[in-house]
């Protein structure tokens, strides 16, 4: 009705009466033509509709039928589809209506229908046509505009969106074109429109003809699921939609029956090796040294327990998102961590809790929490009077909840509302095991526990300046409390000597002694063996002993470099361990000064490449650091500060150089042996998105956020660049790129799901007809679209929920980052919908990229908020089966448990099963495994991809990750 008011208005401005009855006889005749044209489309719908019934009925036809019927039928819709400018939301409503207004609708007499299907072949072979071999004169979009120019969106005809990241406009189809025709459009010329127009939907009946004999039921595209709505094979390609925009890919020639494609689990599998990375940043007192010699700490969602002599890790996995907070039972074998709230890939919320585990099995002993805590655990700590029995922790919701557990039943004894301020530590009284102490900003309570009842006492400050905030505190021998505080004064709390009424509870603290300790806050303390104490400055970066009368004894600066001091814990000996806000774990004395034992990144991190021929590999971040790394002694080799953000990087094939893409479009070369500066280039002003050498060298490609591919000739073994063309094309960032074994052609992805083909000798043109290119055997696969890639994409997915992809130099595993913490071990090729893969948590934000190491030893992954890299050691599934020699002690070899570790009170005692390396247990033989987590109840969320259960720690597949059991080589001290 648009174009009728609107030819109507026109008609009306209009000086002449002839003109306005010449105008409404021409739209009264079209009016006709359209009623004509619905009479014709619902009379081969109603015919369709009668033929799916005959289908559905029939049982009797053969499988080879029904496979080849069923897809030909699925086609025909997707076509049809496409050719309207549908969008699958748009169907299924038509659909519906059509259905219902077809049942009164007069049908079409066979004659006509017959005289109509005379056009159908010629129609069907100018819509594929249309869509595959675009018209060689249409030129490339503009850098400058996001939508592509209209002659590039007549060559992508059947792509149309509803709603994509390039926000390209939907096509319309020809009744829309009709209704703004001009009115005098002859009659002939309409009725030859009106045919057209028909003619898709007629293929249906002679489609429908082929699927009478099938044996299996043939679903309409309003009745089809997600998944297959999604991909469609029709003889020479696959079609997958993503937000409902149609992606062709090409099935190779060496594949003669696509339905007979199957795609397995990989028979390789990953276990984590090693953690690079620590989280200071924005935590506090999360280091400790166990008696196993162990020093524990947490990055991502994983908790590592690092021998730092022998350079051997093991890892805790049992957590679900990020950890934020450590405590240690005073048996000091026990650990009890917290972690955040989050949402898993399905929306599902990821609830907060407290998981209680042995540090000598890595067995959970309870979880504790589920349900109960709301934004996340901000603090926790261990009763110490009564030998660990209870555990308080304080919830980061607004209210700071304080709860008191008995956590070997799982029972909540005790809860209350703290304040509306940030509460920043919770402990314990050494002594008295009836109060249990917090601070924070301006505050520090007080609190006596008795049965299910908590009573508050603010502490008070008088003539004593009260501090914006209490950081730290710590218990001295005779009972009293000693505090830090943001403007660097250290405060004794002793307890009042005035008698307390009875039933007032116990005495109140009072302020007895003030000293001052650092310029800027005291951020934390630590209480020594020998009774004496450590704190650290947060401005100052000092560490300060102090003696038993709370007299400075010995001070050391920590280097700027490493940043301000968030954790300190005591070491053997006379070291100590210091955790800064720069993510650094440094080991000192107040004689030889630090050591680094842990680095990594500050903040979020993307760049990744493997060095070509040895086991190192390098990162670059969003904190201008880029760092080298050796895989096989897990140590930093060089890192160099750039003045951009790094983005992307990539190692020239001789490995003598390595290219680095900025967030500015400048990307620099670095010597790859002296971290010297070779050159520095500047394309575009967006951020650079992937560098990529070509398989010989002598071409670099730059993808850009500026929908460009820039091209460089290398020369001088990597040492000189010079421009040497720019694929124009896409119409949305690059995103993915990839170089043919002999250097002449380029495969791409952007950001708007296109994948285009380039010939770099010709002048780095388009190719138009991408079927030339399906037989190409990439030299390396990181494009996430493809025919050899399609099956990872999960269901539902809106085209950015995989982040990186690579395949491996053997060509038989593909390794996928996603944006829901996992990474995924795929079989290669990957080439039908939903494709199984083995998948594995440890990281605790979307996964950047992976990447295979020269010699598929290994996978590296790196975290984007996380700041992790996981090491990810590659392994046989024959390997997995742990005979005899492969199963790694649960504790470091040569180190006794300090006592037998008995079963939690009121709980069955189960047998200890044999850990390997990180925890995970292997059942004993015909035994069912032993529960380590709770039974599924109301408060027990059944187990979801983010979530670890029982089963997935104990099969050696999805979920599950554990270290290498060879010995590794000791690393030499940094210098």
């Amino acid at each position: 009705m648009d174009g009728f008011t609107g030819s109507l208005d026109d008609s009306m401005s209009g000086a002449s009466v002839s003109d306005v009855n010449d105008r409404l006889s021409a739209l009264e005749l079209r009016v006709q033509q359209q009623e004509d044209e619905l009479t014709v489309m619902k009379a081969a719908l109603a015919d369709v509709l009668r033929r799916l019934a005959v289908s559905e009925a029939s049982v009797c036809a053969s499988k080879k039928h029904a496979g080849k019927g069923g897809g030909a039928l699925r086609e025909a819709y997707s076509m049809s589809s496409i050719a309207n400018g549908g969008t699958p939301g748009r169907k299924r409503e038509s659909a519906s209506v059509t259905r219902k207004e077809t049942m009164s609708s007069a049908a079409k007499s066979g004659a006509e229908r017959k005289k109509e299907l005379g056009s159908q072949r010629s129609q069907m072979e100018e819509i594929q046509e249309r869509e595959e071999l675009p018209h060689p004169k249409d030129l490339s979009p503009s850098p400058s505009s996001p939508h592509p120019p209209q002659n590039l969106q007549q060559q992508r005809a059947p792509q149309s969106t509803d709603g994509s990241k390039a926000n390209v406009p939907p096509k319309r189809g020809p009744s829309v074109k009709r209704s703004q025709s001009s009115p005098w459009d002859a009659p002939e010329e309409n009725r030859n429109r009106l045919v057209k127009a028909a003619s898709t939907s007629k293929l249906l009946t002679k489609v429908v003809k082929n699927a009478d004999r099938h044996k299996e039921p043939v679903i309409s595209q309003a009745k089809m699921s997600t998944r297959e709505k999604n991909s469609q094979a029709d003889g020479s390609h696959i079609k997958m939609f993503m937000r409902g925009r149609p992606i062709t890919m090409f099935i190779p020639s060496d594949v003669e029956n696509y339905e007979d494609v199957r795609t397995e689990l990989p028979s390789e599998r990953l276990k984590l090796e090693w953690v690079y990375g620590y989280r200071g940043r924005d935590c506090r007192a999360n280091i400790y040294l166990l008696p196993t010699g162990e020093m524990v700490y947490f990055v991502a969602s994983v908790v590592v327990l690092f021998n730092y002599e022998e350079r051997t890790q093991r890892h805790y996995l049992g957590h679900t998102d990020c950890v934020k907070c450590l405590a240690i039972h005073p048996d000091k074998i026990r650990i009890a961590t917290g972690q955040i709230a989050g949402v898993d890939k399905d929306g599902r919320a990821v609830q907060p809790h407290v998981r209680v585990w042995d540090s000598f099995s890595l067995s959970t002993l309870q979880v504790v929490g589920l349900g109960t805590f709301e934004r996340g655990v901000g603090s926790l700590a261990f009763s110490k009077a009564d030998s660990g029995q209870h555990l308080s922790v304080i919830d980061d919701c607004n209210d700071h909840m304080l709860t008191v557990w008995d956590w070997q039943k799982k029972s909540k004894i005790a809860e209350i509302k703290t304040t509306n301020e940030v509460v920043l530590a919770v402990e314990f009284h050494h002594t008295d095991p009836h109060i249990i102490v917090t601070c924070g900003k301006s505050h520090i309570f007080f609190w006596t526990w008795s049965g299910n009842l908590l009573a508050r006492k603010q502490g008070i400050f008088g003539k004593y300046e009260k501090p914006k905030f209490i950081q730290c505190l710590a218990f001295l021998g005779n009972g009293d409390i000693l505090t830090g505080d943001s403007g660097g004064v250290l405060l004794v709390w002793s307890r009042s000597s005035a008698e307390t009424p009875s039933g007032k509870g116990s005495r109140a603290f009072q302020i007895s002694r003030q000293v001052k300790g650092h310029e800027g806050s005291v951020f934390c303390v630590c209480e020594m063996r020998s009774g004496t104490l450590l704190t650290g400055g947060g401005k100052d970066r000092r560490i300060i002993l102090w003696d038993h009368e709370l007299r400075a004894d010995r001070d050391i600066e920590v280097p700027d470099q490493y940043g301000a001091i968030r954790a300190v814990s005591e070491g053997k000996g006379d070291e100590f361990l210091v955790g800064t806000s720069r993510n650094f774990i440094l080991r000192g004395t107040f004689n030889d000064g630090f050591q680094v034992e842990v680095q990594g990144h500050t903040d979020e991190l993307w760049g990744l490449a493997s060095h070509p021929s040895r086991g190192m590999f390098l990162t670059c971040a969003q904190d201008r650091l880029v760092l080298a790394w050796s895989s096989e002694d897990h140590s930093l080799q060089w890192s160099r500060t750039l003045e951009e953000h790094g983005h992307c990087a990539d190692f020239h094939p001789s490995g003598a150089v390595v290219a680095i893409g900025t967030h500015s479009g400048k990307w620099y070369v670095l010597d790859a042996e002296t971290t010297d500066l070779v050159a520095i280039h500047t394309d575009g002003n967006e951020q650079l998105s992937l560098m990529r050498f070509s398989v010989d060298g002598g071409l670099l490609a730059v993808g850009s956020h500026d929908n460009f591919i820039y091209l460089y000739t290398v020369s001088e073994n990597g040492r000189k660049f010079s421009r040497y063309g720019k694929c124009t094309g896409h119409s949305s960032y690059i995103t993915h790129l990839d170089w043919s074994p002999d250097n002449n052609l380029i495969m791409s992805n952007s950001g708007d799901y296109e994948i285009l083909y380039w010939d770099v000798p010709n002048g780095c043109k388009l190719i138009r007809n991408r079927s030339e290119c399906k037989d190409i055997d990439w030299a390396t696969y990181t494009c996430v679209l493809g025919y050899h890639v399609f099956g990872v994409w999960p269901e539902g997915s809106d085209g950015t929920d995989i982040n990186a992809l690579v395949r491996s130099h053997n060509r038989k595993v593909i390794a996928l980052a996603d944006d829901f913490c996992k990474v995924h071990l795929f079989a290669y090729p990957c080439s039908t919908p939903k494709a199984p893969s083995h998948k594995y948590s440890a990281h605790s934000s979307h996964v950047t990229n992976v990447s295979f190491l020269y010699n598929d030893s290994h996978l590296i992954s790196t975290g984007g908020k996380d700041t992790s890299i996981m090491q990810w050691r590659l392994v046989e599934r024959s390997l997995l089966s742990l005979p005899d020699g492969l199963l790694s002690h649960p504790a470091p070899p040569g180190v006794d448990p300090p006592f037998p570790l008995l079963p939690p009170t009121g709980s069955t005692h189960k047998p200890v099963l044999p850990p390997i390396a990180n925890g995970t247990q292997e059942p004993f033989p015909e035994t069912p495994p032993p529960t380590t987590t709770p039974p599924h109840s109301i408060s027990t969320p059944p187990p979801s991809d983010s979530t670890v259960s029982l089963k997935d720690s104990l099969e050696p597949s999805d979920d599950t990750a554990t270290p290498s059991d060879e010995g590794l080589p000791p690393l030499p001290p940094p210098s």
